[in-house]
């Protein structure tokens, strides 16, 4: 039976990234770049592996899970210095996997592979390898005669010969623990840099004798890239990103535009569901079957949504349960928020979860509609079927009951339409019918007729004037509770004003001082 052990480096200051959170810590995709190589370690099979921290420990042991071992790098000396710091917590049985922390794009076959390539081949140790066309700042590997592994050499160690080798050490392998720990005992710091190199630790293995050291190639080679910039931090963004929209498409998950989507790790998504474009969905978002989401919407941490759900544009969940077949369509804000089957939401809705030192839930009930740009302050409930009024504003514990309305700033109660009954008014018969109202015999209303008063003239010359009779609805009214009616001004005839003379002007008078035109031309002719 194989034993396998595990370290990972996780102590370097990371001076490049030029930030004072420690390296390991930098999200990429939801999460902090160590949980990659925990990863790496779980799917290894090793339940306890050892974390050499160094700068910034304190701050970096939230992050850890329980199960871990950890040890202090005193000194920031180096890796061999680093894996040295971890000998008294090797059992000096099986193998040790070494990993780095700030290499997260190994894949967990890539691992897998390597330790199976160990085993079998009954090897010292085993490296994992890349060719690269720009080897620039990676260790080189050394090779013999015969082609095999003899040695690494860190660039700032190598001559111009050694530094035109293009396979370089990724840095992940897998030793067996006697011989490391038997090598990490006679490691001593380099002549420039005066550090403990782990490389030189596996060049001091290779010439032992017997020793077999064997090297796997990576097969992708973005999964040789450490981080040690905020540029490669960057590409290695973009790296990890990809894979996870592809995992997502490969399960059948309509994504339009992968390069405008960003979906981080631990993101659920159910088959015929549509991304659009510009779509952010966070760390542990739970989305079901046959949903569109986006674009430009947000799901934060804590957002579950159920089947045949729409979210669409500009819209930001967090912490919030979403139930079957919702419709938060646009510019919508639900924070805290419960929401079940078939609600509405409409365009500007806001939950105010917030009161400046708590957070509060809304509860929005099965079938509800939220009207155009209502306010709903925590903590408030809306009960199934209920309406909100376009603009409202529901003020903290006025709870809108089930299949009741609210409109106005505040919410005030609305008679719920849908129960209410509106007694019909008297109505002006057809000329013939004898005055007679809605409920007798014989009566026939004329459409879009105006109410009479009690009193009217009669339509004929001579006949007398009577009192309409009530109307059934009103009748039955109880007494106190009757519907006063307040008689209408008999319209006046309108009188239209005769059109007003327009003035023209005068013609304009000769003047007397001057002589007609014809009497100047016959004097000109004398």
């Amino acid at each position: 039976m194989r034993t396998l052990q595990a370290i990972i480096l996780a102590a370097g200051e990371g001076t490049r990234m030029k930030s004072e959170l420690p390296k390991v810590l930098h999200v990429i995709c939801g999460r902090p770049m160590i949980s990659y190589a925990l990863d790496l370690a779980a799917s290894s099979g090793v339940k306890q592996p050892i974390i050499v921290l160094g700068h910034g420990a304190e701050q970096v042991k939230p992050f850890l899970p329980k199960e871990v071992k950890v040890v202090m790098q005193a000194k920031q000396l180096g890796t061999g210095d680093a894996v040295l710091a971890a000998k008294k917590s090797l059992t000096g049985a099986g193998a040790v996997l070494i990993l780095y922390a700030d290499t997260p794009l190994l894949r967990r076959t890539t691992v897998q592979k390597l330790i199976e390539t160990h085993f079998k081949t009954s090897a010292t140790c085993t490296l994992l390898t890349a060719h690269l066309a720009d080897p620039s700042g990676y260790g080189r590997i050394l090779r013999n005669e015969s082609g095999q592994v003899a040695g690494i050499v860190e660039e700032a160690e190598a001559n111009t010969a050694q530094r035109a080798i293009r396979e370089i050490n990724v840095g992940p392998l897998v030793c067996n623990a006697q011989p490391l720990l038997e090598a990490l005992a006679v490691g001593k710091p380099s002549a420039s840099k005066k550090e403990v190199y782990f490389t030189d630790i596996i060049s001091h293995i290779a010439r032992q004798e017997g020793a077999k050291v064997q090297a796997n190639r990576v097969e992708e080679i973005a999964e040789a890239l450490g981080i040690n910039s905020r540029t490669e931090l960057a590409r290695a963004i973009g790296v990890i990103r990809q894979r996870i929209v592809d995992a997502h498409l490969h399960n059948g998950v309509t994504i339009e535009d992968p390069q405008a989507t960003f979906i981080d790790h631990g993101v659920t998504i159910g088959a015929d569901t549509i991304i659009h474009p510009y779509t952010v969905i966070e760390t542990g978002v739970s989305i079901g079957k046959r949903c569109a989401i986006g674009p430009f919407a947000r799901l934060r941490r804590g957002v579950s949504i159920a089947e045949e759900t729409r979210v669409g544009n500009f819209v930001e969940l967090v912490r919030t349960k979403v139930g079957p077949r919702v419709r938060i369509n646009h510019v919508s804000y639900l924070g805290d928020a419960t929401i079940e089957e078939g609600v509405n939401i409409g365009a500007g809705t806001i939950t105010a979860n917030y009161d400046g030192q708590n957070k509060h839930e809304t509860h929005i009930g099965k079938g509800a509609f939220i009207g155009s740009d209502t306010v709903l302050i925590a903590p408030v409930k809306v009960g199934p079927g209920g309406i909100t009024g376009a603009g409202s504003v529901v003020t903290k514990d006025h709870d809108v009951p089930a299949r009741g309305i609210v409109v106005g700033v505040p919410a005030r109660p609305l008679l719920d339409h849908r129960s209410a009954v509106r007694p019909p008014g008297p109505t002006r018969t057809k000329a013939g019918a004898g005055g007679a109202h809605p409920g007798q015999a014989g009566a026939k209303a004329e459409p879009g007729a105006q109410a009479k008063t009690a009193g009217h003239a009669a339509r004929t010359n001579g006949e007398a004037k009577r009192k309409p009779a009530r109307s059934p609805v009103l009748a039955k009214r109880p007494a106190g509770r009757q519907l006063s009616v307040t008689p209408r001004p008999k319209p006046t005839a309108r009188v239209r004003k005769p059109a007003r003379a327009v003035k023209r002007p005068a013609a304009r008078r000769q003047s007397a001082r001057r002589p007609p035109v014809r009497r100047q031309l016959a004097k000109a002719r004398r």
